[in-house]
């Protein structure tokens, strides 16, 4: 499993869940694991994996990103909401972000990109569902992962402990 090369992600601009405006740039040296995520969704439950996958190796230069999304209608109304149910039902610290489009007319150009990663089958595409994860290395190649495919899963937690021993970590 080689990654899908992506490009031009680190500087497409980004909204944070509190209405700053930034780009990926910041994480240029960190291995990430990019999630659209929902708070009314039956794999909701997800955000405890993704919170432990987050402070167990963030300090080695790993970091989870939340980009909620309404595009399956599965999120709260504004992003105050999603940023109290998360913090307060889940205790997520990894950075969230602005309520975006994962697919069809008006989605994010980040998720342009990395909806060109295929998945383990060799399947490309449209994202299926909440929750669909993936993971981005310093070199920005692209690893996919389903909604299905919980994030402490072994192939997830493959690639990031392969990509930070790579990077020395």
């Amino acid at each position: 499993m080689d990654g899908h090369q992506a490009s031009g992600i680190r500087d497409l601009p980004l909204t944070t869940i509190d209405g700053g405006t930034t780009t990926l740039a910041g994480y240029a040296d960190r291995v990430l694991l990019v999630v659209n995520v929902a708070s009314r969704c039956g794999l909701t439950p997800q955000y405890e994996a993704l919170e432990r996958l987050h402070r167990t190796y963030g300090p080695r230069g790993f970091s989870v990103l939340g980009f909620p999304s309404n595009q399956f209608l599965q999120e709260l109304g504004s992003e105050e909401e999603i940023a109290e149910f998360c913090t307060t039902r889940y205790d997520v610290t990894f950075p969230l972000f602005a309520r975006i489009k994962v697919n069809g007319r008006g989605r994010h150009p980040l998720y342009g990109e990395l909806t060109r990663a295929p998945d383990a089958t060799g399947k490309a595409g449209r994202v299926r569902w909440n929750f669909e994860k993936f993971v981005v290395t310093p070199d920005d190649r692209v690893f996919r992962f389903r909604p299905t495919t919980v994030p402490d899963d072994p192939a997830v937690v493959s690639v990031i402990e392969s990509e930070l021993e790579r990077l020395g970590r």
